[in-house]
């Protein structure tokens, strides 16, 4: 029977390190996009964004900056799943400095977005925060969702300003 060997290209890769981030063994991720780099197979902005999602928060937004240095487009996906990694880590500062970046960019947040953000507001229980994201959706005529509502809520429960 003939052996098949697996084409190492940038659809495999990136293929990886998503299952890597979906079995949350971001390390594993790290590796294989250096084993990536090693093996001079490009990487574009679907495997910067898979890293970054399967990332620690400190490590997805070096990532996202290297992007921007290395000129590789980051687009919604990367600054939501940055957002995100800042939001699981209750770095909500962090978090909001991405969105800045982000409004900043020429990419516009979207609804996932604004909950992401929002969600990190709530996680560390910054209520003025998101009702301010919340202002800024409604102005930026961004459609909400019941995450939002739910976050914001929950954001201004955490604060005790629910009444």
């Amino acid at each position: 029977m003939p052996q098949r060997s697996l084409e190492l290209d940038t659809c495999t890769f990136n293929a990886a390190i998503s299952a890597c981030e979906k079995g949350g063994a971001w390390e594993e991720a790290l590796q294989l996009f250096a084993v990536m780099a090693q093996s001079e197979v490009e990487y574009n902005t679907i495997t910067f964004n898979a890293v970054i999602s399967a990332c620690e928060w400190a490590k997805g937004l070096q990532l996202a900056l290297a992007m921007a240095r290395d000129s590789v487009e980051l687009d919604t996906i990367t600054f939501n799943a940055s957002i995100s990694a800042c939001r699981n880590a209750v770095e909500w500062e962090k978090a909001l400095q991405t969105f800045e970046w982000m409004r900043k960019s020429t990419v516009q947040p979207n609804s996932t977005s604004f909950n992401a953000a929002i969600s990190a507001c709530e996680a560390g229980g910054e209520w003025e925060k998101a009702l301010q994201l919340v202002r800024l959706l409604v102005h930026g005529q961004v459609q909400s969702s019941t995450i939002t509502h739910n976050a914001t809520i929950s954001a201004c429960e955490k604060g005790s300003e629910w009444a």
